[in-house]
């Protein structure tokens, strides 16, 4: 990342702690433990992208998008919960693998662009969900406000993360 060391930290805060979280629903039902793996798969990258750059993380996340986008298509799969942390892994992909440009920035612009956008808007949409929740936004912390706090808080640090590349 090229941002301030500070936000640097805070995201590696953020993915560790996302990653604590997918781990800990590694107990759960089939489907649970699914998106737990795959939600503590994206939390260790993270944070390992931002602590240490490189081309590695690139094809690391390039092979679990291809198998997220693979599992996508198997039937009774859910699938929007796939492409959509099949999305989040190419998006990582890009970040690890996009050669460097003009001024220190990197990538395509209109990939940077559109990855911003689709990143902005789920972070606003899961944050209107947690905010919209029955009781209010304080309520109790159940595993649905937990989830929805949780999604809100990595779309954020996607979005961070392509806005410093």
């Amino acid at each position: 990342m090229h941002g301030p060391v500070v936000v640097s930290w805070l995201l590696v805060a953020l993915a560790a702690a996302s990653a604590g979280y997918g781990l800990s629903r590694l107990r759960g039902a089939r489907a649970g433990r699914e998106s737990g793996a795959t939600e503590a798969l994206m939390g260790i990258g993270m944070a390992g992208t931002v602590l240490r750059p490189g081309v590695v993380w690139g094809w690391l996340f390039a092979l679990l998008a291809l198998a997220l986008l693979l599992a996508a298509l198997a039937p009774g799969a859910p699938r929007a919960h796939r492409l959509h942390h099949g999305v989040g892994a190419l998006a990582m992909a890009y970040m690890g693998l996009a050669p460097a440009g003009h001024h220190g920035t990197a990538g395509l612009p209109t990939v940077t662009g559109a990855l911003l956008l689709y990143f902005g808007g789920y972070a606003l949409w899961t944050g209107s969900r947690l905010l919209s929740a029955p009781g209010g936004p304080l309520a109790a912390a159940g595993a649905v406000s937990v989830s929805r706090a949780y999604r809100t808080a990595m779309g954020v640090g996607m979005f961070a993360m392509l806005l410093t590349m």
